[in-house]
């Protein structure tokens, strides 16, 4: 296994928590999937998941960007997901699922009530 590409992003909750008050749910269609949404709105404070999934995208994007034509990948092309035990997962979908078939993505998620995080490592091979 080679690793190809790391990103990290960080959004604070506030500002996610801000953005969600002020678009609502044209924030939600924007920047996250139908499954991402139910998920997030299925939660009892949206904010952090929100943030989280944003800098799993964020971060995606950037360990993503030494692959060609990445740069044109949209946020609906970045799924953040979970594993049957619990574990969150990057599913690529649209230009993405066709600009990186074959490599791995590792993604960590973590979030507090000021912050979220998220780490993705881009490999070839698997883990």
């Amino acid at each position: 296994m080679s690793v190809v590409g790391v990103g990290l992003d960080l959004v604070e909750v506030e500002r996610a928590r801000a953005i969600l008050s002020r678009h609502g749910e044209r924030a939600l269609v924007r920047f996250l999937t139908l499954e991402e949404r139910a998920y997030v709105m299925r939660q009892p404070d949206p904010a952090p998941h929100f943030a989280v999934r944003v800098a799993a995208k964020e971060a995606a994007y950037k360990a993503l960007q030494s692959l060609p034509d990445m740069r044109a990948v949209g946020w609906h092309d970045l799924e953040v997901s979970r594993q049957p035990d619990g574990r969150p997962q990057l599913q690529l979908h649209g230009l993405a699922a066709t600009i990186a078939p074959g490599w791995t993505l590792q993604l960590s998620l973590t979030h507090t009530r000021a912050v979220a995080a998220a780490v993705v490592v881009l490999s070839s091979g698997q883990p």
